[in-house]
C-alpha cells in the first residue's frame, strides 16, 4: 500500500487530491464525528501538547489495563505490553520510509507513514478486544472498528496525513495484534469454554463488509485513474469516496479479524467449529 501511494506518480496525484479538500467532501454526520479529533492541542502535561484522540484513547488503554488485572490475565498483560511496543517502535518507520519528490504536492512530506494518532486508537480498541470477557467481545470489536474509522478520517481531514498513512497504521497494528495472539496460552478456564453466537455473527459480518468496501474502493480507483495523472478535477470526488470506503473497509476487516482470532486463542473448537458446545474430554476406561 505504501509503495503504490508514495513511488508513483498516480498514487502521489490521488493522496494529493484527499489531502487538499477531504473535509469539504465529508457529508454532515461524518464532520459533525471527527470535529472534536480534528483540534490539535486542547491541553498539555509537563509542555507536551494534548489533543482529544490522545486523551481518549489514553482512557481506553487504562480502563483495559483495569479489566485485564481484575480479571488476573497476567500472560495477556505481558503480551499487551509487547504488542504496544511494538506499535510504537513501528511509528519510527516516518523516518526510513520519506515520500519522494515525483510531482508538485500540496501536502507537505514532512509527516508521512505510519500515522501515530491512528495506529494509538487502534491499540485502544484492540487491548480492549484483548481483556473484555467473551460476552462483550463482539461489542468491542464493532467499538474498536468504529472509533478507528473516527480517528483515520479526523487525522486526514484535519490535514496531518494521507490515506496510506492511516491504512498503514491499521494494517501493522492488525498485524502485531495477530502474531501477539498466536502466541496466547490465555484459553478460558476448562469448563467455561464455549463458542460464541455474537462473535460468529459479528466476526462474519464485519470481515464480509469490510472485504465488499475495500473492493469498492479498488473499483472506485480503477475508475478514476485516467484523471489522475491529470490532477482532473472530476477524479477528486472518487477519490475522497474511495478514500471514505477504503478507511472504513480496512477497519471493519481488520477488526473483524482480530475478533475472530481472540474467540478462536480463547476457546478451543467444538466437532463442528466454533458452533455448539466444546467437545469434552476423553473418559477414562475403567
Amino acid at each position: 500500500a505504501w509503495w503504490i501511494a508514495v513511488r508513483t506518480e498516480d498514487g502521489q496525484s490521488y493522496e494529493d487530491m484527499v489531502f487538499s479538500g477531504f473535509h469539504d467532501s465529508l457529508p454532515s454526520w461524518a464532520s459533525a464525528l471527527v470535529a472534536p479529533f480534528i483540534s490539535r492541542n486542547i491541553t498539555s502535561i509537563a509542555g507536551h501538547p494534548l489533543n482529544f484522540t490522545v486523551i481518549v484513547s489514553a482512557l481506553l488503554i487504562v480502563v483495559a489495563a483495569v479489566v485485564m488485572l481484575v480479571r488476573k490475565r497476567w500472560w495477556l498483560v505481558g503480551q499487551s505490553a509487547v504488542f504496544a511496543a511494538l506499535c510504537f517502535a513501528s511509528t519510527y518507520l516516518k523516518g526510513v520510509l520519506p515520500r519522494p519528490f515525483i510531482i508538485n504536492t500540496v501536502s507537505q512530506p514532512a509527516n508521512s507513514a505510519p500515522s501515530g494518532h491512528t495506529m494509538l486508537a487502534v491499540v485502544a480498541g484492540v487491548l480492549l478486544l484483548f481483556a473484555v470477557p467473551r460476552g462483550c467481545r463482539a461489542w468491542m470489536a464493532l467499538v474498536g472498528a468504529a472509533y478507528a474509522l473516527v480517528i483515520g478520517l479526523s487525522v486526514i481531514a484535519g490535514a496531518w496525513h494521507r490515506p496510506v498513512d492511516v491504512v498503514m497504521s491499521l494494517l501493522l497494528t492488525g498485524g502485531f495484534a495477530l502474531l501477539a495472539m498466536a502466541f496466547t496460552s490465555g484459553m478460558d478456564a476448562p469448563g467455561k469454554r464455549a463458542s460464541s453466537p455474537s462473535v460468529q455473527i459479528v466476526g462474519t459480518v464485519m470481515i464480509t463488509a469490510g472485504v465488499l468496501c475495500c473492493c469498492y474502493a479498488a473499483y472506485i480507483m480503477w475508475q478514476i485513474e485516467p484523471g489522475l495523472s491529470l490532477s482532473a478535477s472530476w477524479a477528486s470526488v472518487g477519490a475522497h469516496v474511495s478514500t471514505f470506503a477504503m478507511i472504513a473497509g480496512v477497519s471493519s476487516l481488520v477488526f473483524g479479524m482480530l475478533l475472530a482470532m481472540r474467540q478462536i486463542t480463547a476457546s478451543p473448537l467444538s466437532r463442528a467449529g466454533l458452533v455448539g458446545a466444546p467437545p469434552a474430554p476423553p473418559k477414562k476406561k475403567r
